[in-house]
């Protein structure tokens, strides 16, 4: 028998209407699909009429469930993976799995969707022709290293908070990387109450002080600005030495 194959298939980070008719019909024929939280994902289920069973797979229990999801695949199923939200892997479950199916030479097929960060990166109005995404920061042990390597990064920098954390956030990135650093604050993407705001991290800071935020954050912050450097002239020794040989000799002559 011919092995399976897994779609990795992202679901909408907020507005139903940003599932794509091809994840639609995947998530349709294929044997299982494999849901982060199955209560979060029966709300998109049932919205699109998909029947398909479903089974919980996450990151506590990704470990056990992976060698019979793997048998699975390898005697013929065709499994559908999916998160609460976005692309799965991207600070979600899905690594694990993509990766034994690499291993063992079984087929995945990740679709293009959505996920949060690419828009509130575009949205910032921050440069994005390049960029670093750093997900969610070590919540305690290893965070202030991280935020000391990423202080001198050039990159425009894309992170994930939760909104309970999101002012502690700030204000570490505040005392790292400067008060006066270009930052953007983006939350719930794509949803009714879809708001982005922009500044300086100090203004942030002060703004979600007095105003608590709610949902999903991403958080997009300015890359260190280049120092400035001083053009050295190489030849300044010789040009300095001609101009004091030049006003000599018109010493000279005058005398």
């Amino acid at each position: 028998m011919a092995a399976g194959k897994l779609y990795i298939v992202p679901t909408p980070v907020g507005n139903l209407d940003d599932m794509t008719p091809r994840a639609v019909k995947v998530l349709m024929e294929s044997h299982l699909i494999l849901a982060e939280d199955t209560r979060t994902s029966a709300v998109i289920m049932k919205h699109f009429g998909i029947e398909t069973p479903m089974r919980s797979h996450h990151k506590f229990n990704e470990h056990e469930t992976l060698p019979g999801i793997i048998g699975m695949l390898e005697g013929g199923s065709v499994i559908a993976l999916v998160s609460d939200a976005g692309t799965p892997a991207i600070s979600d479950p899905g690594f694990l799995l993509s990766r034994e199916c690499r291993r063992k030479g079984i087929e995945v097929e990740t679709l293009p969707g959505a996920t949060a960060f690419v828009p509130a990166l575009v949205n910032s109005g921050l440069p994005c022709e390049r960029f670093i995404f750093e997900g969610f920061l070590p919540p305690k042990k290893g965070r202030a290293t991280r935020l000391d390597e990423l202080k001198d990064q050039p990159l425009t920098m894309i992170f994930y908070e939760s909104p309970m954390r999101l002012v502690k956030t700030l204000k570490q990135l505040a005392e790292v990387m400067g008060a006066d650093r270009e930052a953007s604050v983006v939350r719930e993407i794509s949803k009714l109450h879809n708001t982005t705001h922009n500044g300086t991290l100090a203004q942030l800071v002060e703004h979600f002080e007095n105003n608590a935020a709610r949902g999903e954050i991403v958080i997009v912050v300015a890359g260190r600005e280049p120092k400035a450097t001083v053009k050295i002239d190489k030849y300044a020794h010789f040009k300095n030495k001609n101009k004091t040989n030049n006003e000599n000799n018109y010493n000279n002559e005058e005398d």
